[in-house]
């Protein structure tokens, strides 16, 4: 690795072991379907999402405790119909994902478009660098990619249990980043930043009791949120850009770009988190059916906090 600590994919033979050819098989007939319409690939994806809605029982039971958390003013006949258009959005992220990895720029560029470019561009144009605040949408891989072909930037990286897996989306991600990192690499994250590179920042989810404070977000009063931010904005002097990459309904990409955000509180740990929760909900609002609602956001409590899950555990 380099003294930025670099992750880039390296094939091996163990890669090839037989322990791996049900995940290569998989992963062929991915890169198969994607090569269809994308029509086909969509109804594909709606088809796969409303079947998993009626097999992952739990997962379903997550996302509905999920919307009637963040959204219990409205209806339930409305909260069950963002239900169904979420688990559609899961089905279709799939074959989303596959997109990403393996079409073209110029098939994508048929799809796909921009609002906003000149947000990032003027702060590139000056220097700084960007931290870009990606909320985890199920159109995320998509939306990176899009992005990533005019504004290829430094991804923070989760490595994958399946070392096949974990080579084929690196080989992916990088068609639109310089490089990766791993995502507790806040040296690295720091560095890139100060040589004004264009930083992909998660914030959103549930990352547990450690590095993060309770701040409200929607209408839990009491959501643990990551206080990575702050440091990061404190340390490497970015300007912070949310973005939102959004599937319209005629079957076209469009990656929304924030304006940059102005004053962000980075002398206190719980105002940071606070400020930061605000901007999510904003992102979200664009296409709150597109979002992961099938993760548990809000299963660590303040200690003496009632679960909100019925499998929740309480933070220490």
């Amino acid at each position: 690795m380099s003294q930025n600590q670099e992750i880039r994919p390296i094939f091996t033979k163990r890669l090839l072991h037989p322990r791996y050819w049900l995940t290569w098989l998989g992963i062929s007939i991915l890169y198969l379907i994607v090569l269809l319409p994308y029509p086909i690939i969509y109804q594909l994806g709606k088809a796969l999402g409303l079947l998993s809605m009626k097999l992952i029982g739990k997962r379903k039971e997550t996302a509905r405790q999920n919307l009637k958390l963040c959204f219990p003013e409205k209806p339930q006949q409305e909260r069950d119909q963002m239900l169904r258009e979420n688990f559609i959005s899961t089905g279709v992220a799939i074959f989303e994902t596959g997109m990403a990895w393996f079409w073209s720029d110029k098939r994508l560029s048929r799809h796909t478009s921009i609002v906003g470019d000149d947000y990032i561009t003027k702060v590139q144009q000056s220097g700084q660098g960007v931290l870009l605040i990606g909320i985890h949408f199920l159109t995320l891989e998509l939306g990176a990619r899009i992005l990533g072909i005019s504004h290829p930037g430094v991804g923070v990286y989760r490595p994958n249990d399946n070392p096949v897996m974990d080579y084929v989306q690196l080989k992916g991600r990088l068609k639109s980043n310089k490089y990766m990192l791993e995502r507790h690499n806040t040296k690295g994250m720091i560095r890139a930043l100060k040589n004004g590179e264009l930083l992909w920042y998660a914030p959103d989810h549930d990352y547990g009791p450690k590095n993060s404070v309770f701040a409200p977000l929607f209408s839990v009063e009491k959501a643990a949120t990551t206080v990575g931010t702050r440091i990061l904005v404190k340390l490497g002097l970015p300007a912070i850009i949310p973005f939102t990459p959004k599937r319209e309904k005629n079957g076209r990409y469009i990656v929304y770009i924030s304006p940059r955000v102005e004053e962000f509180p980075v002398e206190d740990d719980v105002l940071a988190a606070t400020f930061m929760n605000k901007i999510i909900e904003q992102e979200i609002l664009k296409a709150p059916e597109q979002y992961m609602w099938l993760h548990r956001r809000f299963k660590t409590r303040p200690k003496g906090d009632a679960p909100l899950y019925s499998d929740n555990v309480q933070s220490d």
